[in-house]
């Protein structure tokens, strides 16, 4: 059975491993589905080889989001970790155009990951070439991903707020980057959520701080820390 977090902000999904780990005291703990620091919401936990093993049927289910993205800046990172800059001026972005623009990234699109990001490029991580500074976006190869699904929520300028639901391997970061440039103002994901993973809900997760012994049942297979 897995456990479902809520995954606290600038916790990276390996703190929250970790934290399982001495809480649970047990080792064989796995996560299925990296969250950024900065994003907060579910994270699925695999406790135990049976449920490890299971790891890439969890990975492939499809996820759900509710993003916020600011107008008018860009970010490196293409989230609030920045450095973020002025763009352009988004006052006269209207919310039909908004509408429209995110009906372009909906179905099967090609994207690219963010240069801070843990992607390979000739097998080395694409954050570790960019803190050196050895890569560009114009050097990232763009991949094929599925938005089964955007919905805008709330627009307050020069924020909005949308639902996403989105298949394996889909970046948030480099939609809202890349709908800020089809809106002509540039913009970045300033807050991130994960609602879903699959069947698994939010709203049924438990709070990191609040996970104990009781909250895993236990099986046979499942490695001791002590």
């Amino acid at each position: 059975m897995p456990i479902l977090i809520n995954k606290p902000k600038d916790f990276t999904s390996h703190d929250v491993v970790a934290v399982a780990r001495g809480k649970l005291g047990i080792k064989k703990i796995g996560h299925a589905g990296t969250l950024d620091p900065l994003a907060t919401g579910l994270l699925i936990l695999l406790v135990g080889r049976a449920e490890t093993k299971q790891q890439d049927a969890f990975m492939n289910l499809g996820k759900e989001y509710v993003a916020e993205i600011t107008l008018g800046k860009v970010s490196e990172t293409y989230d609030a970790q920045g450095p973020i800059t002025e763009s352009a001026d988004s006052v006269e972005v209207t919310q039909e155009q908004i509408e429209q623009a995110l009906e372009k990234f909906t179905g099967t699109i090609q994207q690219k990951p963010p240069i801070h990001s843990a992607v390979h490029l000739d097998g080395q991580r694409l954050y570790k070439l960019a803190r050196k500074g050895k890569v560009d976006a114009s050097m990232v190869p763009s991949r094929e991903v599925s938005v089964y699904e955007i919905e805008l929520l709330e627009y307050n300028k020069p924020v909005i707020k949308v639902r996403i639901s989105c298949g394996k391997g889909t970046y948030i970061r480099s939609l809202a980057h890349d709908l800020g440039q089809e809106l002509g103002v540039g913009a970045y994901l300033s807050e991130l959520v994960r609602t879903k993973i699959g069947p698994h809900e939010l709203k049924d997760a438990i709070e990191l701080d609040k996970l104990s012994a009781s909250d895993y049942s236990g099986d046979n297979e499942a490695t001791s820390a002590n």
